[in-house]
């Protein structure tokens, strides 16, 4: 998109009002959105997380072996579950922007958001109706239907707002293109729901071209940036039109705040991190009778004979647990996130939300021990690529430093080393266990308890090995090259200052 001519005031982020402007919102009927807005960011949080369900439940009998059958059904579900984890993150994204357009709510704009999130709330039956029954067109087209609605509401939402102004942001309240702003963003709304609309369609009569739709809708604004970027290398920059608007687009990129990303994001790892547990109370909690029977009522007995459960529970626990941790140093020390960060950082919360399937897997070592290799390896995968895109997104985030990080945390920095060693562990450690496991088959399951115990104890002396690595990295350099600075020419430091 270009940008205006005569552009208006950047848009702002509404902070708390006064109490005179809170008493004549009550009187008019209205409110602010911020407490709507983190009710609906919680809500979007769960129901992406919960997608994942479906797939920890695949039925998988003891006798039946983890052979390539299974895992191409696994493996497509993953991808269907990756692809509307995604699919939830860009209707998340778009109502946070939308309420950055809408500033306040009335009795009629709360009840159109709440069949929004009702809407939202179905996704996952229709979701486990597409991987139960993969080659059933009804669940893609119900879960097109929800899709087509959700857009339809906020569509409504936005119409409803545009026709009384005083709900709108004050900046586009006192605009004189606003007209052309409502016909910006119905366009931009509507854009994914027509997608839908042929994905559902397709799902009547070829299928596969439904999902080669519903993926459109993620990529979208990046394949219309790319395209946009190509059209201008090749046929040189276009005028800029008068009235664009730049601050409402799917990309995930500014105006997300970065508190709100980090929200959405604490809500997915707080969600995970609780799933883990459900399994333990569902699965794990000895029958009255079984323990009159055969522990000869001794619940202790009883519940020694699930300890590779609860191993397998703590372990899963503790990898959430310090994902959380990185990504929360990680955004410590980041100003501002760009559209790449964005995109690194969803897909990395699509495979934090698989970790339950690595729980399901792990604890299974007991009960299927002839198939712990190929399930070591699901599980090491799936942590491989939650800590990756951290780690990539740290990377990008090195690219424009000056714009996206604090000063400690820039190269040659006293946080620079330290951060880096924080994000690089988890997936070191993944790709050394699942490597491993191609050499010492025999010993997978010993290897990846291994894995899961030594990294919270790396993470706890992480910073004094830094600094020993740091020390050892001057001596050596020392050795190298003897020092020819004078007082008159001296040199800057290469590596960061110690921890």
């Amino acid at each position: 998109m270009s940008r205006p001519q005569t552009p208006e005031p950047a848009l702002s982020v509404q902070r708390d009002s006064p109490t005179g402007t809170r008493d004549e919102d009550a009187a008019n009927g209205t409110q602010h959105s911020h407490r709507m807005l983190s009710f609906s960011d919680a809500l979007l949080s769960i129901i992406a997380t919960v997608m994942i369900l479906p797939v920890t439940h695949t039925e998988i009998s003891p006798e039946q072996q983890f052979d390539k059958s299974i895992q191409k059904l696994l493996a497509t579900r993953i991808a269907v579950y990756l692809m509307t984890f995604l699919i939830v993150t860009v209707a998340w994204a778009a109502h946070t922007r939308l309420f950055q357009v809408v500033g306040k709510i009335d009795d009629t704009l709360a009840l159109l958001n709440l069949a929004c999130m009702m809407t939202i709330t179905f996704l996952p039956f229709t979701f486990s109706l597409m991987v139960t029954f993969p080659e059933v067109p009804l669940g893609i087209f119900l879960f097109c239907m929800c899709v087509i609605t959700i857009g339809a509401v906020q569509a409504l939402i936005v119409v409803y707002a545009f026709h009384f102004p005083h709900l709108l942001n004050p900046q586009i309240g006192r605009s004189a293109h606003r007209g052309l702003y409502r016909q910006h963003i119905l366009h931009i709304v509507l854009r994914g729901p027509a997608l839908c609309f042929l994905a559902a369609g397709f799902s009547l009569f070829f299928y596969p071209a439904s999902y080669l739709l519903m993926a459109t809708v993620i990529f979208l604004p990046y394949v219309s940036k790319a395209a946009g970027w190509c059209r201008d290398r090749l046929m040189g920059p276009q005028e800029p039109s008068a009235h664009s608007v730049e601050f409402f687009t799917f990309d995930l990129q500014e105006p997300l705040s970065k508190e709100r990303v980090e929200a959405f994001s604490d809500g997915v790892y707080a969600i995970v991190a609780t799933l883990l547990i459900l399994d333990i109370c569902e699965d794990n909690v000895p029958d009255s009778k079984d323990v009159e029977e055969k522990f000869r009522g001794s619940l202790v007995a009883a519940l020694s004979v699930y300890g590779p459960q609860f191993l397998a529970y703590f372990g899963s626990f503790a990898t959430v647990g310090l994902l959380w941790f990185a990504h929360h140093s990680l955004f410590l020390h980041v100003r501002k996130a760009t559209q790449s960060m964005g995109l690194l950082n969803t897909l990395s919360l699509a495979f934090v939300g698989g970790l339950p399937l690595a729980y399901q897997q792990t604890s299974a070592f007991a009960r299927r021990p002839h198939d712990e290799l190929e399930r070591v390896r699901v599980s090491c995968a799936i942590i491989f690529f939650a800590s990756i895109f951290q780690f990539a997104m740290w990377t990008v985030a090195l690219l424009h430093e000056t714009e996206t990080l604090q000063p400690s945390a820039r190269f040659g920095g006293r946080e620079h080393a330290f951060m880096f060693a924080k994000l690089a562990l988890y997936p070191c450690a993944s790709l050394l266990a699942f490597t491993s496991t191609c050499f010492l088959s025999g010993f997978s399951t010993a290897i990846f308890h291994l894995m899961q115990i030594a990294v919270p104890f790396a993470f706890l002396l992480l910073r004094l090995l830094v600094r020993l690595a740091l020390a050892l990295l001057r001596a050596l350099r020392g050795l190298a090259r003897p020092t020819r600075a004078t007082e008159g020419d001296p040199q800057a430091p290469l590596l960061a200052a110690p921890c």
